[in-house]
């Protein structure tokens, strides 16, 4: 991609790009739904949780619980994809369907508010790292950009931002706890919010249910030691997930403007590594497809892939690929230069493209990654 393309797209770019797209994935019959697939899914979910009750009681008070709290943190984290799914319009026609599909599975099967989830995802795939509009790289304990570092002004604030990247993994220990605590805190909120009684009373049933089976079983020692695992672990699955997705892409300035088809490729990118890695990410790892065609059903994926790095090819569109590890890496290094202090001044890589010609093609934030 050269700068002159964002500045004067050519004939046929911008809208038409995707248009063209959608119809070609629409004409292979990759819109439909996966009933089998999706009803599949929300059955097991249920009866792998009550086969994890019965044999939580079974297990009883024994250390070993804490492995069963691992598997618990895996089994919530599994469900909770699929209750993305469901928010994402996936598995139903019905718009309904899918809401209270993902109430059920959010706040009474995982324990999250599903409204809470909804409106901070919905601004996050409207403009995915759009300073000021995406809340995910507005985060109160990490700096995506050097005007959130330049808000740290005690020496000890500035030592952990310069090492922020090395310790964002283990922060994520508290992501399963934050993530329940912010649920809560939306729901009773004064402000109107749409099914609020059934959101309480599925989160009450739920997180009432959860700890009261807990300390029934366990003596409180051991009972603090399992939530104590499981929701760590349930927030380093869910953060790790999540994570590979943008953080270290390119960040784009309130005032640049791109068309759909630029503004989700450019900054989502792809995890290679197979149906197993689409299992252990719940899709995650399809990300540019996902954002392409957010309500898809997952199963998809897989399958337009090919058509839309054909088509990126086609329009001249960077397409990022890479592995988990790479990705990962990414993260890290991306987090700790930004916390510098003696850093380049940082600017976003599309705007520089803009501004400087050339660096499209040299910037490896835009150049094509197939691994």
């Amino acid at each position: 991609m050269s700068s002159s393309t964002l500045e004067r797209p050519a004939p046929g770019h911008g809208a038409s790009d995707f248009t063209s797209l959608t119809q070609r994935v629409r004409e292979a019959g990759l819109m439909r739904r996966r009933y089998g697939y999706y009803w599949t899914k929300l059955i097991g979910a249920v009866v792998l949780t009550a086969a994890w009750v019965v044999g939580f009681v079974l297990i009883g008070e024994s250390w070993w619980q804490l492995l069963n709290a691992a598997v618990l943190a895996v089994l919530m984290t599994q469900i909770a994809f699929l209750g993305h799914d469901a928010a994402h319009r996936q598995i139903f026609k019905s718009g309904r369907w899918n809401d209270w599909t993902s109430l059920v599975v959010a706040n009474l099967l995982v324990g999250i508010s599903y409204g809470w989830w909804q409106s901070k995802h919905t601004k996050h795939h409207s403009g995915p790292n759009k300073i000021g509009t995406d809340p995910d790289i507005d985060l109160p304990v990490l700096a995506q950009t050097p005007e959130q570092g330049d808000r740290r002004r005690h020496p000890v604030s500035r030592w952990l931002l310069a090492r922020q990247g090395w310790y964002f993994f283990p922060l994520l220990l508290l992501e399963g706890l934050s993530m329940h605590v912010d649920g809560i805190k939306r729901v009773i909120n004064p402000r109107p919010v749409p099914r609020r009684g059934a959101e309480i009373a599925m989160l009450a049933v739920r997180l009432g249910g959860y700890l009261t089976l807990v300390f029934l079983v366990l003596p409180p020692g051991m009972a603090a030691a399992f939530l104590g695992v499981q929701l760590a672990l349930f927030g380093l699955y869910m953060g790790s997930a999540f994570a590979p997705n943008h953080i270290g892409m390119p960040l784009v300035s309130p005032k640049l403007r791109l068309d759909f088809l630029r503004r989700q490729v450019l900054l989502s990118r792809n995890i290679s590594g197979g149906p197993l890695m689409s299992v252990f990410l719940g899709g995650l790892n399809y990300q540019i497809e996902h954002h392409l065609f957010p309500s898809m059903a997952r199963p998809h994926l897989r399958r337009v892939q090919a058509m839309v790095v054909e088509h990126c090819a086609e329009v001249g569109v960077p397409y990022t690929q890479v592995s988990l590890l790479s990705a990962y890496r990414t993260v890290v290094s991306h987090l700790n230069t930004v916390g510098l202090k003696d850093r380049d001044p940082f600017l976003c890589p599309l705007v520089a493209a803009r501004r400087t010609p050339g660096l499209a093609e040299t910037s490896p934030a835009l150049a094509m990654a197939r691994h």
